[in-house]
């Protein structure tokens, strides 16, 4: 194995076990403060947005095949799913479960101020750290590449809503291979990120294109992917079906 793979593979095993001891320890100190949610959203979220940028360092920087990049990126949708101690580690994962009423728009709005934090937090961190300076990962037309974000996030949120009454075990790593094909696909355009926060840590500060052209790339086409796929299995496809059933069901004859 190269030396800068074996580096980076000991760096994420470092990131991944001290913030799980971390979120450990913290949801010890805050129990029964009602706290302890964000405390796991913030550390969650710093975990994921330290390991991809390590990754992205070690695909551009490192020059691994895109192949072994793929397995990175499946490992490690692997590992954080069976370490977040339920956080999200995304704005459009909060925002669902608040549209389903699973938690209240509060409790929405404040995770997701705690993904930002620490997509903040590693974002002044970890770059630093390395020495690294990056370039926009975003390669097309600008209404393709949010399409593309919108086409990335729309297959995720689907595979995570079609999988919740899979057992976790296998459920993880059904979520994995779309996020992992997803990268795949639309990774060589924009860099398939369809996660506001992870974007605004690993991509915002890259050189290359404006704030705003990031926003309506990174925020808005995942929030609309996500978006769309809630609407259409919650609202349209119930709504033909049961359309279809009536223009079906037998009429009865007049006497």
């Amino acid at each position: 194995m190269p030396a800068n793979v074996s580096v980076s593979l000991s760096v994420l095993a470092g990131i991944v076990a001290l913030s799980d001891a971390t979120r450990r320890l913290l949801t010890r100190v805050l129990a029964g403060t009602g706290l302890s949610v964000y405390a796991v959203e913030f550390v969650s979220t710093f975990q994921l947005c330290c390991c991809t940028h390590e990754l992205k360092l070690l695909s551009e920087v490192g020059g691994i095949e895109p192949r072994l990049a793929l397995t990175f990126t499946y490992l490690a949708a692997v590992v954080h799913a069976l370490t977040f101690s339920g956080a999200f580690g995304n704005p459009s994962g909060a925002l669902e479960h608040a549209y389903h009423l699973r938690i209240s728009g509060w409790c929405a709005l404040r995770r997701i101020a705690c993904q930002f934090a620490a997509a903040a937090a590693a974002r002044a961190s970890v770059p630093g750290l390395l020495g690294y300076r990056c370039i926009s990962a975003i390669h097309s037309p600008l209404p393709i590449a949010t399409a593309v974000e919108l086409a990335c996030a729309f297959a995720v949120q689907t595979a995570i809503t079609h999988t919740r009454s899979v057992e976790e075990k296998f459920r993880v790593h059904a979520v994995a291979a779309v996020i992992t094909a997803s990268v795949y696909a639309g990774g060589h355009l924009t860099g398939a990120v369809f996660n506001p926060a992870l974007a605004f840590s690993t991509q915002f500060p890259c050189s290359g294109n404006s704030f705003l052209e990031y926003c309506l790339v990174y925020w808005l086409g995942p929030l609309l992917g996500m978006a769309s796929s809630v609407l259409l299995f919650d609202k349209l496809i119930p709504f033909l079906w049961r359309k279809s059933a009536s223009l079906h069901r037998p009429q009865k004859k007049r006497m």
